[in-house]
């Protein structure tokens, strides 16, 4: 049985000390051999931005795709190859700006994979901008005199487009963040996990002293039930979304594959899909 060294390799992360990334890459490695996975059968995909560079730096499958677009991949891949446990993960601009679009849709289909999004309220690779988790009145080089627009609320848009599975770590709560990335990828149906993982460059209001202070355990609330969604919104819209632990999860639900008809039990990479040369030459001549 593979352990947690078995998923590091010789690649070196980059991000600058301190950087949360850290915590949530170990976090995944260390949750990935806890629920007994084989680096031969995760595949983790990452869009662009600072925690894009995750998916190198994981021993297992990886693909570092285009900004914005890692859960189109993490989806086709999924649907080829049913027998593969696929993490996708990015940053808050990745997934909430550019990508956003397809985070609502992978939300709504219930696509069996994991979505991890390292979220440090700014645009970290491009030496920091305000991105769309920035607070209103956010003073970076983008917005000199102040973001106007308001922050967007995750755990919100995930509860109202239909997740079945939500939940939100801070990087420094290494233990639990690892429990809740192995809830999340023993859950069957999409996975979606935010993170609090402080840029500790460009970011200096939203410290690990600042979610220190203000974050709240779901643990800690009396009378929770993860399995209320209008409690789950509620609690979210009260606490300003400075939750911890898993929001919210539905296990009646069925997964997107589940529902597809004829959907084979062989993943497609396993099927012969070579031609005799008379189906070839029967296919071209279709298109002569």
């Amino acid at each position: 049985m593979a352990t947690f060294k078995d998923f590091r390799n010789d690649v070196k992360p980059n991000w600058c000390p301190g950087c949360g990334d850290f915590s949530v890459q170990a976090a995944i490695q260390r949750a990935a051999a806890n629920v007994g996975y084989e680096p031969n059968e995760l595949a983790v995909v990452s869009g662009i931005g600072c925690s894009g560079r995750i998916s190198g730096y994981i021993n297992s499958y990886g693909f570092h795709g285009i900004h914005g677009r890692a859960l189109p991949i993490a989806q086709g891949l999924k649907m080829a190859n049913r027998d593969l446990k696929v993490i996708a993960s990015g940053g808050d601009g990745d997934g909430f700006a550019i990508g956003m679009g397809h985070t609502i849709h992978a939300i709504r289909r219930n696509i069996d994979i994991t979505y991890v999004v390292m979220d440090n309220q700014i645009y970290g690779l491009t030496k920091g901008q305000t991105s769309p988790r920035s607070a209103a009145g956010f003073v970076t080089k983008s917005t000199p005199g102040g973001a106007i627009e308001p922050s967007l609320k995750p755990l919100e848009v995930a509860l109202t487009a239909g997740a079945t599975f939500v939940a939100q770590g801070f990087s420094t709560e290494i233990k639990e963040l690892t429990a809740l990335i192995e809830a999340g990828l023993n859950h069957k149906g999409f996975s979606f996990i935010n993170v609090f993982s402080p840029c500790v460059t460009y970011n200096k209001v939203n410290t690990y002293d600042w979610f220190k202070e203000n974050l709240t355990k779901v643990a800690d609330i009396e009378g929770y039930d993860s399995s209320n969604r209008e409690q789950a919104m509620q609690a979210v819209m009260q606490s300003e979304g400075l939750l911890t632990g898993i929001i919210y999860q539905d296990t009646e639900t069925t997964s997107y594959q589940e529902k597809v008809s004829g959907y084979s039990e062989i993943p497609l990479t396993d099927i012969d899909i070579s031609l005799t040369e008379e189906q070839f030459d029967k296919l071209t001549k279709e298109f002569m």
